[in-house]
């Protein structure tokens, strides 16, 4: 694979800009060009922010309809807002502990489409860590799981460990380790 595009949506605080700083900083690590580009909105009052990401030989930073290969959505609203994005084929991974997800009405589209999609309760991981802020590494460490994309856990977790602050380090290291864990329990069932 030669290019890989990725959105990244929630609202303001949630960590948007710091997983894509984590990917970023693991695809530059693998040897990628990196391209990316961040909208803002309201982020500050808990608005909506998207960050798109570019791996690969790319001539611009923002991402077309329909061609991402992986979405993740740190509100389950948001990933149903920004879904157009995903590639046929493509993944999507919510932040929801919603037992209704996806919604009965998208149901029909993401089958067409052939989108997977993964559930996953983040803020739970987090919470449950002691590290409720951080449900945005929980997300991380389950898609490292899931074998989706240029990079592998020991990759993203690397990364976390250089670009995270001293004091967060181990705390990070640990939400994104048991969302890791999630998902194999997961594949388990």
């Amino acid at each position: 694979m030669n290019k890989f595009n990725i959105v990244l949506c929630g609202l303001g605080g949630q960590g948007i800009l710091f997983m894509t700083k984590v990917l970023a900083q693991a695809a530059l690590r693998k040897g990628w060009d990196v391209l990316g580009a961040e909208t803002h909105g309201m982020a500050q009052r808990g608005g909506s922010v998207v960050s798109h990401l570019r791996l690969g030989r790319v001539q611009n930073s923002l991402v077309e309809t329909g061609t991402a290969h992986v979405l993740f959505a740190l509100e389950e609203d948001e990933g149903y807002r920004n879904l157009p994005f995903v590639a046929p084929g493509g993944r999507l991974f919510v932040n929801t502990s919603s037992t209704a997800f996806p919604r009965e009405e998208i149901r029909g589209y993401l089958t067409e489409k052939k989108i997977v999609c993964r559930a996953v309760p983040a803020v739970s991981i987090a919470t449950a860590m002691g590290a409720a802020l951080s449900s945005n590494l929980a997300l991380l460490g389950y898609f490292s799981a899931a074998g989706d994309g240029p990079f592998d856990h020991a990759d993203l977790r690397a990364t976390i460990a250089e670009v995270s602050p001293d004091r967060f380090r181990e705390a990070n290291l640990r939400v994104f380790d048991a969302g890791f864990e999630k998902a194999m329990e997961d594949k388990g069932d």
